[in-house]
């Protein structure tokens, strides 16, 4: 019975390679890799029989003079929904276009017909590399486009980022009438195409209202003239599910260009859904989550919000321990770090190793210059940076030894405490002035801890940071890649050599989903130059290097 299993394999073998079809002979499974189909049979796929077949090897779908069809038909496969993965197949397409559907969705009553994200590809020399969206928005990034979706006063746009290539120049790699491999990356709300190992097109869907984290898989033939279009060698391999980063964003609160939660976890969100780490970040508004059920799915969740008694996690402590003990992260972001002494205080040293305490911590503004810092995930590409803000300082931290490791420390200036003249600067008071403050940082010239992290024995991963008041501040390169590598940190993704990359950020950029109107003395050209001038610093830091 062996001899006869092994020799019925061997003649199969020989059959295919005859007709020209090298069939992944791979075991399921090695590398990750999962071959969709077998080269003989439809098995796993379902599609209008009158179209679709196998033929020389490979799936075939086919429409001629008299085999028409009147709307756009697909092939799916009925192996699962697809979420984060990378497709590799090979095509070959004589006349009309095709495309290969990801993530996509059946729609009602229409038979085999789908909507969604759409690899697209034809015999012709416009659109093959795309990403188009069947009945989902259109075109979502040209070929050669770097493109990010979003949604602005309620109206999808697409924005163009950038190039990854020149779109003639990517056309001249594509074989026509012959075999060409198509590769497709979805990884969190990232996505790539290449053909012939050339990049065609990058784009990032932060469109919350409409991008799709799942769905079918599906092969198109088009409406319109005969067309012949073939697949082979179709395999998938499952990437990790995305690292899942809640952002609770705080109430209106200070005014325009500070304390803008809202704004500032949306652009790190953005930055992080971008990065192509495999993060899905999601900002939540006004202090909680309406469906507090999304945290269960959280591997860290950010507080970017007002603190002190009004602090959002004084009246979920107790779900927040639940969440804490599973491992979950913390980030904790400015006024976000000052919670009550107390449950509240105690809960925070154990979550995330400190705080600030009232009658003991303090929050002047002054400009603290960050020139070294620990070998920590953290620190990995932040070069050095000079921001005023208002560092909070003299946190209270955790007992013991290695508890908490400082990230960003600097010595405060005298004049945070005292005057000139020696008088107090601002009189003691829960947050301006204290004793014990005077004495670390003025007789005994304590370098301040403003930005800490620790690891838990529950493996969960907590991180503080006082900055963050000026909302312009998210403008520097250093001081935003600290706080997404912080955040990628305790998500336990993987932060990269040279730290989590972002776009730089303009001045629109940063007043855009502000919580307030601009106010008629707002002087623009102010903040401008200051982001000129970090981008010129961090310029210099790097060409140092």
């Amino acid at each position: 019975m062996q001899r006869r299993r092994v020799y019925s394999e061997v003649i199969f073998l020989l059959t295919v390679l005859s007709a020209g079809f090298f069939a992944s002979i791979c075991p399921a499974d090695e590398g990750g890799w999962k071959t969709l189909f077998d080269g003989k049979s439809l098995d796993g796929w379902d599609g209008n029989p009158a179209i679709w077949s196998v033929q020389d090897g490979a799936i075939t779908g086919k429409t001629t003079a008299d085999v028409k069809i009147d709307r756009n038909t697909f092939l799916i496969w009925r192996g699962g929904d697809v979420d984060n993965f990378e497709l590799e197949l090979e095509y070959r397409i004589v006349g009309g276009n095709s495309g290969i559907q990801y993530r996509s969705f059946e729609l009602p009553g229409s038979g085999w017909g789908i909507g969604g994200y759409q690899g697209d590809f034809e015999a012709g020399e416009r659109y093959s590399g795309i990403l188009y969206g069947e009945q989902f928005r259109g075109i979502l990034a040209d070929r050669g486009e770097s493109t990010e979706l979003i949604r602005k006063d309620g109206k999808f746009e697409k924005k163009v980022l950038g190039s990854v290539g020149d779109s003639a120049e990517i056309q001249k790699k594509i074989k026509k009438e012959d075999w060409n491999t198509y590769r497709i990356v979805a990884d969190g709300f990232k996505f790539q195409h290449f053909i012939n190992g050339v990049q065609t097109m990058e784009c990032v869907d932060n469109d919350e209202q409409q991008r799709r984290s799942v769905g079918r898989l599906a092969f198109q033939v088009h409406t319109g003239p005969p067309m012949t279009v073939q697949f082979r060698n179709v395999r998938l391999k499952k990437l990790a599910a995305p690292k899942k980063v809640a952002l609770v964003a705080g109430r209106p609160s200070h005014g325009y260009g500070a304390h803008e939660h809202r704004a500032g976890c949306m652009l790190l969100a953005e930055a992080l859904n971008a990065a192509g780490l495999g993060i899905e970040a999601t900002v939540y508004t006004n202090g909680w989550p309406e469906d507090e059920s999304v945290l269960d799915h959280a591997d860290t969740i950010v507080i970017y919000s007002d603190g002190g008694n009004g602090h959002p996690f004084n009246s979920h402590l107790d779900r927040l321990k639940q969440l804490q003990s599973r491992g979950t992260g913390l980030v904790c972001i400015h006024y976000g770090v000052e919670v009550p002494k107390g449950a509240s205080g105690d809960a925070f040293l154990n979550w995330t190793g400190g705080y600030f305490e009232t009658d003991w911590s303090v929050n002047p503004h002054w400009t603290a210059d960050f020139k070294s810092f620990p070998d920590h995930p953290i620190t990995r590409g932040v070069g050095p940076f000079r921001v005023n803000d208002e560092w909070y300082y003299h946190m209270r931290f955790a007992d013991g030894d290695n508890v908490v490791t400082s990230i960003l420390k600097d010595l405060p200036p005298k004049n945070t405490l005292v005057k000139d003249d020696g008088t107090l600067a601002r009189p003691d008071g829960p947050h301006s002035n204290n004793a014990a403050v005077r004495a670390a940082v003025l007789e005994r010239k304590e370098a301040q801890t403003v930005a800490w992290a620790r690891e838990r024995l529950d493996a969960g991963r907590g991180f503080g940071f006082t900055g963050a008041h000026f909302h312009w501040n998210w403008g520097n390169r250093e001081f935003r890649k600290l706080v997404l590598n912080a955040i990628t940190w305790t998500a336990h993704a993987d932060v990269p050599e040279n730290g989590v990359k972002s776009r730089d950020l303009s001045l629109a950029d940063l007043q855009a989903n502000q919580d307030f109107p601009v106010p008629g003395d707002f002087n623009g050209a102010r903040i401008q130059a200051m982001l000129d001038e970090w981008n010129a610093a961090s310029a210099r830091s790097k060409n140092a290097k």
